[in-house]
C-alpha cells in the first residue's frame, strides 16, 4: 500500500514510462496479434491498459478525463499510445490537485471489498505490469522490438558492452 501521494507518483512515473515505451513500439498491424482466437489480441490488451486507469479509479472521488470504454478497440496504435499518455497525465494531475496523504488511507469499495486508496493505487500498478508482460510476449510474436524495462532486452545488451544471454 502506498502511504503518500508522492511515493505513488514516483513509482507511477517509472512504471507509466515503461508502459509508454511499449505502446510507442506498437504498429497498427501488430494490434491484431493473438495467441489464440480465444484470447485477447495485442491491441485489446493495450487498450485495456489505457482504459483501466479510469475504470480502476472510478469508485474514488478523483475527477479526470480518460477513456473508460474498453471496447471496441481502436485500430490505430498511435491513438492507443497517445490515449495512454493523456490518461496517465490526467491521473497524475488529479492526484496532485485532489488528494492528500490522508486520502491514501480512506477506504473505497473495489471488486466487492473495502480497500484503502493507497492499496487501490498499488493494484493499478500491478494490474498494468501484469498486462505489460502479456504485451511483450505478443510483441515478440508480432516481430516487434521489445524495449527493456527492468533490465536490457535482448537487443539492448550491446549498449551496455555486454553479450546477451545465450538462447
Amino acid at each position: 500500500m502506498f502511504q503518500t501521494v508522492d511515493h505513488f507518483l514516483q513509482s507511477w512515473e517509472f512504471e507509466a514510462g515503461a508502459t509508454q515505451k511499449l505502446l510507442n513500439n506498437l504498429t497498427d498491424e501488430s494490434l491484431q496479434q493473438e495467441i489464440t482466437s480465444q484470447n485477447w489480441t495485442l491491441g485489446r490488451i493495450a487498450w485495456h491498459i489505457v482504459t483501466a486507469i479510469r475504470v480502476i479509479t472510478s469508485n474514488t472521488n478523483l475527477i479526470f478525463e480518460a477513456p473508460a470504454k474498453d471496447f471496441p478497440v481502436p485500430s490505430s496504435a498511435q491513438f492507443i499510445a497517445d490515449s495512454y499518455q493523456q490518461a496517465s497525465n490526467a491521473l497524475v494531475q488529479a492526484l496532485k490537485s485532489q488528494w492528500s496523504d490522508q486520502t491514501m488511507e480512506e477506504c473505497i469499495e473495489f471488486i466487492g471489498q473495502q480497500m484503502p486508496n493507497g492499496s487501490l493505487l498499488l493494484f493499478l500498478l500491478q494490474h498494468q505490469s501484469h498486462h505489460r508482460g502479456q504485451l511483450t510476449v505478443l510483441m515478440r510474436q508480432a516481430g516487434l522490438t521489445v524495449p527493456g524495462i527492468y533490465g536490457p532486452a535482448k537487443e539492448e545488451w550491446a549498449k551496455f558492452g555486454m553479450e546477451a544471454p545465450q538462447m
